[in-house]
């Protein structure tokens, strides 16, 4: 793939405008550029990609030990209580939700609510809370 785009890179260099006498190696080159992609990614998908299995319980486990989260529930209890939440997550080594639930700062209700998958990877206008 490199050699063939510095061959493309030399020809088309080397050409003149629209008189380019180096023209057909550099389609050569494109094409045979094209035919390895299509192989790598033929070969990737067999050897790779196809049967990867996602293990629900494991990425279930590890998105609710992150500390991460805790950006998404910030409109909701706020950037103190949640940086003070990250530092204790982060120090106890216990999960957000459960610090958030400690502190009564959510109902499980809400926090289910706010932390499912739907609506953690879709962009989403957050409403100001009620005072």
């Amino acid at each position: 793939m490199i050699g063939n785009d510095c061959t493309v890179s030399l020809a088309a260099e080397a050409g003149q405008l629209q008189l380019n006498a180096f023209e057909p190696i550099i389609a050569h080159s494109l094409f045979k550029s094209v035919l390895h992609l299509r192989k790598g990614c033929k070969t990737l998908a067999d050897h790779c990609v196809d049967g990867i299995t996602a293990n629900r319980e494991t990425l279930r486990a590890s998105v609710e030990r992150s500390i991460g989260i805790v950006t998404a529930l910030n409109p909701y209890i706020g950037y103190a209580n949640a940086t003070e939440i990250a530092a204790e997550a982060h120090l106890s080594g216990r999960g957000v939700a459960e610090i958030v639930l400690e502190r009564k700062l959510m109902s499980p209700e809400q926090l289910a609510d706010v932390l499912r998958p739907e609506v953690l990877t879709k962009p989403q206008m957050i409403l100001p809370r009620a005072a």
